[in-house]
């Protein structure tokens, strides 16, 4: 669905895009992580059209250009809501620009005000609503006429227990029906509960994609065990084989009184980019 190739987009001497290589597939979710200035927003805006690159070049369906933008639902960082108009008004606004009418477009925002849990909120102007209310009109207007493909930068920021619960649900939902989903964010078990592949960017590229078992086969997980032994309470070991470390445990006379394994996580191979440690995986 989504095919971007060799992406350069230079600000003066600094490169937000240096050679940035993704494919996302029609019913995939991508969470696309990397630290603060890796590229990812730049990225959103490369595909939705509102930044031209220096080169390279981007394909949606196979094809590029204005006639995609109609294959797109985004929903940016910053809150792009009309704060004096109602939730529903901003739906039909939306629904409009997504090629609906009449009746197919009135169905299609009761849809989403339900799926988003927003119903109850249609008809209050969008600007008196909390924070993780207006997350959740956001991701609406993207998700109104079912698009292909939807970008989502940071759609949690700031969000409460409620927002995040409703809007990963419609994410899985929309993926399960066949959309392509960019999903852009720094809180990572978000990417755990969406089941997600993985593309990791730092310095205006992609240096690791795959799946989180892919990404994190390799990476130290944590061996804890416990001991009667006051003077030893307990041991932590990091480990890329815990049954070998507690074995040789064993055999050294060690009788523990309970073992846990902790295998190793996304937050294990963000830290290990940020160390510059994560070695590179095939897209």
């Amino acid at each position: 669905m989504l095919v971007a190739e060799g992406l350069v987009k230079r600000y003066g001497r600094r490169n937000a895009l240096d050679g940035f290589d993704l494919a996302v597939v029609s019913g995939e979710i991508v969470g696309l992580v990397g630290h603060n200035g890796a590229g990812k927003t730049t990225f959103v805006e490369v595909v939705t059209g509102l930044v031209r690159p220096d080169s390279g070049h981007v394909r949606i369906a196979g094809r590029s250009g204005r006639a995609v933008r109609r294959l797109l639902g985004v929903a940016p960082q910053e809150f792009a809501l009309y704060n004096s108009v109602s939730v529903r008004d901003n739906l039909r606004l939306f629904a409009g620009l997504a090629g609906l009418r009449g009746r197919r477009r009135d169905t299609e925002i009761a849809r989403v005000l339900d799926d988003l849990h927003l119903t109850s909120l249609a008809d209050r102007p969008a600007g008196v609503l909390s924070g993780g209310q207006r997350r959740r009109v956001q991701a609406a207007t993207a998700m109104v006429g079912s698009p292909p493909l939807l970008l989502l930068d940071e759609p949690t920021a700031g969000a409460d227990p409620e927002t995040r619960s409703a809007l990963l649900a419609a994410v899985k939902a929309r993926a399960e029906a066949g959309a392509a989903v960019l999903y852009t964010t720094h809180y990572l078990p978000e990417l755990v509960d969406l089941d997600a592949t993985v593309a990791l960017a730092r310095a205006g590229r992609v240096v690791a994609r795959g799946t989180q078992q892919e990404l994190t086969r390799g990476l130290p997980g944590e061996l804890r065990v416990t001991f009667a032994d006051p003077a030893e309470p307990e041991l932590r070991l990091p480990t890329v084989d815990p049954g070998a470390d507690l074995a040789a445990l064993l055999a050294a006379g060690r009788t523990p009184t309970s073992v846990d394994v902790r295998r190793p996580s996304l937050d294990d191979l963000y830290r290990a980019l940020e160390a510059g440690k994560a070695r590179d995986v095939a897209a």
